[in-house]
C-alpha cells in the first residue's frame, strides 16, 4: 500500500514518504522517510491535516495525527486498497 501512495504522490508532485513494517505503516510529507526526532518535526504536519481530513471525507479512516502509526490487516481486501489509493491519488492532485 505504501508504494502505491507514494507513486500518487510523485504523480501529483506532493512531497509524500511512506514506509511499512508487516501491517504497520508511517505516512510523511517529506521528501523521504526520516530518520530522526528533528527530521519528523520538520515534515510537513499542515499538508498531512489536509490529506487526513480529504480521506476521511471520502470514507476512509487514518490515524488522525502526523506522528501516530497506520494499520493494515487482514480485514482489509485488495479492493479495499486499491481504492484508498484511487482516493489518496485524488487528495494528492487537490
Amino acid at each position: 500500500m505504501t508504494t502505491g501512495l507514494a507513486h500518487a504522490a510523485q504523480r501529483a508532485g506532493v512531497q509524500f514518504s511512506a514506509q511499512s513494517v508487516g501491517g504497520m505503516f508511517g505516512l510523511y510529507f517529506a521528501n523521504r522517510v526520516p530518520t530522526s526526532f528533528a527530521e519528523v518535526m520538520a515534515c510537513d504536519k499542515e499538508a498531512f491535516n489536509r490529506f487526513f481530513h480529504r480521506m476521511l471525507d471520502a470514507g476512509v479512516y487514518l490515524a488522525p495525527s502526523a506522528y501516530e502509526a497506520g494499520f493494515v490487516s487482514a480485514a482489509h481486501s485488495a479492493a479495499d486498497i486499491d481504492r484508498t489509493i484511487a482516493l489518496a491519488a485524488e487528495a494528492f492532485a487537490a
